[in-house]
């Protein structure tokens, strides 16, 4: 596979073969196909598309994403990628795999909490509301609950046969029956 930098010199090559070109022409030319170059790579690779003015913005986004706090990037109504800079109001597994990650890797690579929702604060507190009208913290509480009595009831029941068994380990035997050897 040939090098940006020898495609970059091919298309200049060409160009000056058509038309006159003076020797600061042609480095201009060669730097601003070369760094064209790399931006249409960088974009390929995290899979964007280009249109004429977005070759400068990848850039900028880049930098605007680098140089970020992760904590940052999720504000009240929304949440920016810190990939590549795209802002929504949640961060969903279809767009990190745009960027080979799951949800788990991109809170690991950026250091957020695993328990750390990727969307907006106010669609977090929303969900968070419904949840409490739904009355899903109640139902919650209901089910700790009752999975606490099991376990003082199978805490009382294996208490009754130790006891049972004056402090004797249990043994377990074999039903009797006859042989059939």
């Amino acid at each position: 596979m040939k090098k940006l930098l020898d495609i970059a010199a091919e298309i200049v090559r060409a160009q000056a073969s058509v038309g006159q070109m003076s020797a600061e022409q042609i480095e201009q030319s060669l730097i601003k196909t070369f760094s064209t170059l790399q931006r249409m790579q960088k974009a390929e690779e995290k899979g964007l598309f280009l249109d004429s003015g977005a070759a400068e913005e990848i850039d900028v986004v880049e930098t605007e994403a680098a140089g970020k706090e992760p904590r940052q990037s999720i504000q009240d109504d929304k949440i920016v990628c810190l990939e590549c800079g795209t802002e929504m109001r949640q961060l969903t597994t279809k767009h990190l795999s745009v960027h080979n990650l799951t949800p788990r890797e991109y809170k690991q690579k950026w250091g957020f909490s695993l328990k750390q929702p990727l969307s907006a604060r106010s669609l977090t507190k929303a969900r968070s509301k419904a949840a409490k009208k739904r009355g899903l913290p109640a139902n919650l509480v209901k089910f700790q609950e009752e999975r606490k009595q099991k376990k003082v009831e199978a805490d009382a029941a294996l208490a009754f046969e130790t006891e049972q068994r004056d402090g004797r380990p249990a043994v377990k035997r074999r039903p009797k029956g006859r042989n059939t050897a």
